[in-house]
């Protein structure tokens, strides 16, 4: 009886620590069930939060402009392709008149110069026109009145001559010496005529001998002349000179440049020699004495809108170069020293990338990196894109790449 209580006694406790070993079991199984849940919905959340960090990145560099915007702001793009390009040298230059376009009249006789008329620098002149009178009335120039002077010239050389036509019937004088006689009483008599006229006329007209344009006026109403002395420069204004100063370092250069751009100081007009019927006029083999520069000298027509004396920015064409990356300037941007553009990667984005540039002609640049043939860079408007890219909201955009 008393081993039976015992057995019962310790089959109570066996039943009580099995109940309860099954109950820690089960509570684990659910603790491991719930930590499972727990793990697999973090690492779901994770693996999602990876993603939109991914989606994120990849278009965190985007810029968004509507299609609308895009072309109310006038942008277009041009898909990059290899193209010809050239050699560049950019140096400085001046617009001069060319030699054949200019006109220097002068004084025919000697006397005061009376303008008919308003002269100033810049005036248009038809060919004929007169511009100056010159008279020697009324004016003791030397030792007496010019008229007498040449009056007396006349009749020393008349005398010489009809002398030397005598002596050269006898074979006294060589025809040679005749000849000489003859030619200075043609002079003086002429010279006679002229100054007798003026006293008689009221003076000698000079007139224009071509239209054109007074470049300079180099006499005033009263100044006394001489015979053959510059009166006034006319030019055309038709054919122009552009003298580029070239530094010696580019020496080499020289016999492959065969044409230039330009851009006046005070136009941002971009002129084409090529296109104005020009050509290398020449250019210096040496330096001059002391300077560091060789002159290449350009003759072109003048299509209008090219002054003379004008200052220029110059870039020399040398030789042609093949399969080169090149962008228009109006594509490239710039800050703080570094140059940007904007490609196209679909309707509506657009993409900033940074570039190293190479020569440019003053209206294209060549392309060393950056960019790839076949992509779709803005060559208009890339500065309303980079306006864009400061209030681009990427969140709330969406694209299939």
């Amino acid at each position: 009886m008393k081993h039976r209580s015992i057995f019962y006694i310790l089959l109570c406790i066996g039943l009580a620590l099995g109940l309860s070993g099954c109950t820690h079991s089960d509570a684990d199984h659910d603790d491991e069930d719930t930590h499972t849940e727990a793990d697999d919905h973090g690492k779901q959340t994770t693996k999602d939060g990876d993603h939109d960090d991914e989606d994120k990145e990849e278009h965190t560099d985007e810029i968004i402009l509507p299609a609308e915007k895009a072309k109310a702001a006038g942008v277009k793009v041009e898909v990059v392709k290899p193209l010809p390009f050239h050699g560049v040298i950019r140096v400085s230059g001046q617009v001069t008149a060319a030699s054949c376009d200019e006109t220097t009249v002068v004084a025919t006789i000697s006397g005061r110069v009376g303008q008919t008329g308003h002269i100033s620098e810049g005036m248009h002149v038809s060919q004929g026109m007169r511009l100056y009178t010159i008279t020697s009335a009324d004016m003791q120039v030397g030792e007496g009145d010019p008229v007498q002077h040449a009056r007396i010239a006349f009749e020393k050389a008349r005398r010489e001559y009809e002398r030397a036509e005598a002596l050269v019937k006898d074979q006294i004088i060589s025809e040679k010496d005749f000849e000489l006689a003859r030619s200075a009483y043609e002079t003086a008599k002429l010279t006679y005529e002229s100054t007798a006229r003026t006293r008689s006329t009221g003076g000698v007209g000079v007139k224009a001998p071509r239209a054109g344009y007074v470049k300079q006026a180099l006499v005033r109403e009263g100044d006394y002349v001489e015979a053959g002395q510059p009166l006034m420069v006319i030019t055309q204004n038709n054919h122009l000179y552009l003298r580029a100063e070239v530094p010696e370092s580019h020496w080499g250069d020289l016999p492959y440049i065969h044409t230039a751009k330009f851009r006046t100081s005070y136009s941002s007009q971009l002129f084409d020699i090529s296109e104005m019927g020009g050509h290398v006029q020449s250019y210096a083999h040496s330096s001059t004495q002391g300077g560091a520069y060789l002159p290449i000298i350009f003759e072109f027509s003048n299509t209008g809108g090219v002054v003379q004396g004008s200052y220029a920015e110059v870039f020399l064409i040398t030789e042609e170069r093949h399969e080169t990356l090149t962008l228009p300037l109006s594509a490239i941007t710039e800050e703080q020293g570094l140059y940007y553009v904007y490609i196209q990667v679909d309707e509506e984005g657009y993409r900033k990338q940074l570039v190293t540039l190479g020569h440019d002609d003053g209206e294209r640049t060549e392309i060393l990196s950056g960019i790839h043939a076949g992509d779709k860079a803005v060559v208009q408007g890339a500065m309303q894109v980079k306006l864009a890219s400061a209030t681009t909201a990427i969140p709330a955009h969406n694209h299939n790449h």
